[in-house]
């Protein structure tokens, strides 16, 4: 299984349901909080070249935001990626 990183804040919906989906499909992945740690957002903006929350990483491959995710979900990518690190 892939390292999967996420950008959060406290208080975003998109945040917390793709959390739910990340329990699920990769439990163990870590979470950068920007509202806990503030250094964590110009760091999100750096890595993805995105200013919204979340941002998901999957190894090197930045996935990019909450829809993105299960839009990787329903398309039977995201196990994919998560097992090679690849999208196909």
């Amino acid at each position: 299984m892939m390292n999967v990183e996420i950008y959060t804040r406290d208080g975003c919906g998109y945040c917390t349901r793709a959390k739910k989906l990340l329990d699920v499909r990769a439990p163990g992945y870590t979470e950068y909080n920007a509202t806990v740690e503030p250094k964590y957002r110009e760091e999100m903006m750096t890595r993805s070249g995105g200013t919204t929350f979340p941002q998901v990483f999957v190894g090197a491959v930045h996935v990019g935001g909450c829809d993105d995710l299960y839009a990787l979900d329903r398309d039977g990518k995201l196990k994919t990626l998560l097992e090679t690190g690849a999208l196909a």
